[in-house]
């Protein structure tokens, strides 16, 4: 089992495990006494991993709760469900959340346990790929707030992640998909070789997909996706592990993102503006393929600023489309100025954009909105 830290100084934080399995839980969680177990529903009825988990929980007795987990549901009203379902379970303070699911169950989960009883260990079991090189790494939790992407949130650090790779092969492609965009987003900040060893897969991956597609209906593609993704699982473990790792060095050296940590927002102010559009409008944009368009415009402003090379943001464009991540934008620059003046990180009338200069190189560039348009 590799195990990746997360610092604060020299004291470990949080710990970071990647395990083929889910054998190696029941050893993280034996030094915890009362645990709590909640759990996205849809992972629940349809990952084969997560239920031999449930099947080792029921086991000893830790008492579980099912969520129904969207965009709609991430708010605090959920929040104060879960703590609701603590305070009933007799939960004490030294009780640990276990949040099972992806990105959407890990923010609430750790945000309830930040709030219940001024704050209780959590730890998170990510089950989507998106979770596991991201969202569930780091800390932040957060809710959707007045239309809003994350406003409303904590920095609270899990006692572990554990990362178990074969929970992904229940995972639909298009979720997949999102979560390896944020794979990407992390190897274009700091590459160490894996950008184009990640490129290469995920182009592998959408080949084949698209072979599987030929003469068959979209539905019927979609449902043998499995066969795709089972076959490279082997591959695509140690760059989610690779990815874990970037993540949590860059975490460790700035835990409460006053500098470097800003970075792994890279994509990620025009892609919230994306998905806080297309939730208003009702249109179909997750977080992962919003971020992937969120990099194409950051690299776009880096050639504009000429801080990257000409031609560059162009080849951001055909890597993220030949993995078909790239998805057709509704929103025009000026429609996403207003959201983007509301980003949670705006300070002082001006917004921190991470822009690429290379793979491996970008930049903090704190710039007003209204300049941002003009440039575009």
């Amino acid at each position: 089992m590799e195990q990746i830290n997360i610092y604060s100084a020299e004291e470990v934080v949080s710990r970071i495990y990647v395990e083929d399995g889910m054998e190696m839980l029941e050893a993280c969680l034996k030094p915890y006494e009362h645990v709590f177990v909640v759990m996205d529903a849809n992972v629940a009825m349809n990952c084969p991993v997560a239920y031999e988990m449930s099947q080792m929980m029921n086991r000893h007795g830790v008492p579980g709760m099912l969520v129904d987990v969207s965009e709609e549901a991430k708010c605090m009203e959920t929040v104060m469900d879960i703590c609701g379902w603590l305070l009933e379970n007799g939960a004490d303070r030294d009780a640990l959340v276990l949040g099972v699911g992806g990105g959407i169950t890990t923010d609430m989960v750790g945000f309830a346990a930040s709030l219940y009883k001024r704050g209780v260990r959590c730890a998170y079991v990510p089950t989507t790929l998106l979770a596991q090189v991201d969202a569930a790494i780091g800390g932040k939790t957060g809710v959707n707030f007045g239309g809003y992407k994350n406003m409303l949130g904590t920095i609270c650090q899990p006692e572990f992640t554990y990362i178990c790779p074969q929970v992904l092969e229940s995972l639909p492609m298009e979720a997949f998909q999102a979560g390896a965009a944020e794979m990407l987003k992390t190897f274009i900040i700091e590459d160490n070789g894996n950008y184009q060893e990640a490129v290469r897969l995920l182009k592998d991956l959408a080949d084949d997909f698209v072979a599987i597609c030929q003469g068959a209906t979209l539905s019927d593609g979609e449902a043998r996706w499995p066969e795709v993704l089972l076959p490279r699982l082997a591959e695509l473990t140690p760059l989610i592990a690779a990815a874990a790792r970037v993540k949590a060095g860059v975490v460790s050296r700035d835990q409460f993102e006053t500098g470097e940590r800003r970075k792994l927002n890279l994509g990620h102010t025009f892609g919230h503006a994306i998905e806080s559009l297309a939730h208003r409008h009702r249109n179909d944009i997750d977080h992962g393929h919003a971020v992937a368009l969120g990099m194409v415009y950051a690299a776009q402003l880096a050639e504009k600023l000429e801080l990257a090379e000409p031609g560059f943001a162009a080849a951001i464009e055909r890597d993220l489309d030949s993995c078909l991540l790239l998805i057709f934008n509704p929103y025009s620059i000026q429609d996403m100025a207003e959201a983007m003046t509301k980003d949670k990180k705006a300070e002082g009338g001006k917004v921190h954009f991470i822009l690429p200069r290379a793979v491996g190189d970008v930049v903090v560039c704190d710039m007003a909105v209204e300049d941002v348009v003009a440039l575009f």
